[in-house]
């Protein structure tokens, strides 16, 4: 742990945060900001959406190393909010409570009673394959591989990805998880067609199998037959023992190699893309 930890406290912050500039939607299309790490805003014609909302500069000991791509207050208001799971990666309850302005908050179940109180006006806790109608918009929560204890005592937590469903299109913003035969499950229940998927910390501290890497990454976008491949989960935080920039560079080698280069969206942290 100390070979992950200790280079990354002298490692300078990166990352660059303009004020955005947010273009006009239209019906039926989706605006997409990675602001880093897991953390995405998602923005139809005329509902904004955060999935893992964090902005904390520390995860506990763990330093961020790029900065979120906008400043939080440049959010526009926000109209529900998407916790894949407990960790401190993906849950900031610091950074929840300055966004939750009564608006509803979905997570998987067991994970409610860390955000009752932070200011959400209710709380929707889905199972796996549980949806949700949020007026114009569909969630469901789908199986990963993973694990969803944010301390030693609490293993009821649940953990899982989201599907959002908008105007006939969707997008599965995946969470955390490892590479699992579920992927081919979740592609034939749901017609992916923008999938986030993480590509990070796959060789941590713990020796656990609970991220897939780049490789299993791009298996993992192939089985859920997904159209567009958008990368997450690395360059923020340094969760394992590989160098920032190598998901990246494994990612982009292998989709040459699988056909699919065209199809994979590399994102800059604060520039929104419209699809």
């Amino acid at each position: 742990m100390a070979e992950v930890l200790i280079p990354s406290l002298f490692t300078k912050r990166s990352g660059e945060r303009a004020v955005p500039r947010f273009p006009k939607i239209r019906p039926g299309e989706f605006c997409i900001t990675w602001i880093g790490h897991a953390s995405f805003l998602i923005q139809t014609h005329d509902r904004n959406i955060l999935v893992d909302p964090n902005w904390a500069k520390w995860l506990k000991v763990i330093k961020r190393l790029k900065r979120p791509g906008i400043e939080l207050h440049h959010l526009p208001d926000i109209d529900l909010v998407l916790v894949t799971h407990a960790h401190f990666d993906h849950l900031d309850r610091r950074t929840l409570r300055r966004i939750a302005s009564d608006q509803p908050i979905v997570v998987p179940v067991g994970v409610g009673t860390l955000v009752h109180d932070l200011g959400f006006n209710i709380v929707h806790e889905l199972d796996y394959w549980q949806t949700v109608p949020l007026e114009a918009l569909k969630i469901s929560l789908t199986p990963c591989h993973h694990w969803g204890a944010r301390f030693l005592a609490d293993l009821h937590r649940g953990f899982g990805g989201f599907v959002i469903e908008a105007n006939g299109r969707s997008i599965f913003h995946c969470g955390d998880s490892a590479y699992f035969p579920g992927f081919k499950e979740i592609g034939e229940r749901h017609e992916i067609e923008i999938a986030l998927l993480p590509i990070g910390a796959y060789d941590p501290p713990s020796g656990r199998e609970v991220h897939m890497n780049p490789e299993e990454a791009v298996q993992a976008f192939l089985e859920l037959r997904a159209k567009k491949l958008v990368p997450m989960h690395y360059g923020t935080f340094r969760l394992g023992y590989e160098p920032l920039d190598e998901p990246l560079t494994r990612l982009l080698a292998r989709a040459k190699e699988a056909g699919i280069h065209d199809d994979v969206l590399v994102m800059t942290e604060g520039q929104p893309v419209v699809l």
